[in-house]
């Protein structure tokens, strides 16, 4: 945490940018440091992504590439993942977004198929306010990654 604390404001609001792509939420990471702790660091990630204003989420949704697959996986799943991310976009307009961490590799695909088969079905506000929690959920898996590397130096 040391050096992550220390880094200039540039590059650890660019870091943040990589764990989510709203620059309002990156800047706020940036500027409340120092994190005492990895705990602290994503209570304030939380708090951050709470308070995005839904042009907030809308660029961080810009930035999120789409769940997609292994180039070694079947063409018909391909195919499967691409039409469901295109009825999900057309649906709602963004891309859809999903934190996998409570899955391995293998599982990947069947879950973001799952998912999006389920979230069709919300309507607007519901798909919202789902998608603003996987955009926090995604935040935090990615500040760990962050950390970690950091601790590793």
């Amino acid at each position: 945490m040391a050096h992550f604390n220390s880094l200039p404001f540039a590059a650890a609001e660019a870091a943040f940018l990589e764990c989510c792509g709203s620059l309002r939420w990156a800047h706020r990471m940036a500027a409340h440091r120092p994190y005492p702790d990895l705990g602290a660091l994503l209570a304030a990630s939380d708090e951050a992504g709470y308070d995005l204003a839904p042009s907030d989420i809308a660029e961080a949704l810009a930035a999120e590439p789409a769940p997609c697959l292994h180039h070694d996986a079947p063409r018909a799943a391909h195919l499967a993942l691409r039409a469901a991310h295109a009825a999900y976009e057309s649906r709602f307009g963004h891309t859809f977004v999903i934190c996998l961490d409570a899955y391995g590799p293998s599982q990947h695909v069947d879950q973001v198929l799952a998912g999006i088969r389920v979230r069709m079905e919300h309507e607007v506000d519901e798909e919202r306010a789902v998608t603003a929690e996987e955009l926090r959920r995604l935040a935090r898996s990615r500040i760990v990654e962050l950390v970690t590397a950091d601790l590793g130096r």
